[in-house]
């Protein structure tokens, strides 16, 4: 069953629930500017503290730890970590 199939059925059934406020989870961990760039972006020529995103790639263990948590609650539906997703940013 295609995932989309999977949705429109549970949805059929009862109310999904999507999980929460990801930054607040991720302010939690009270991360430092060198926290954000991990080993790969150590030389990056501007500040990275905030860049959310990053931390897919530099803190995995801390953006999965977070899904988990919000799944443990009850979730059935996670979103990816995507607050600089925009050409701004």
């Amino acid at each position: 069953m295609s995932t989309l199939a999977t949705l429109k059925a549970l949805l059929a059934k009862r109310i999904l629930i999507i999980d929460g406020a990801m930054g607040t989870m991720i302010q939690r961990h009270k991360l430092e500017e060198a926290d954000y760039r991990g080993e790969r972006f150590a030389d990056w020529a501007s500040d990275l503290k905030g860049n959310n995103d990053l931390l897919v790639l530099t803190q995995p263990q801390i953006i999965q730890g977070i899904h988990e948590a919000y799944l443990d609650a009850g979730a059935d539906i996670i979103e990816t970590n995507s607050f600089n997703g925009t050409r701004v940013s």
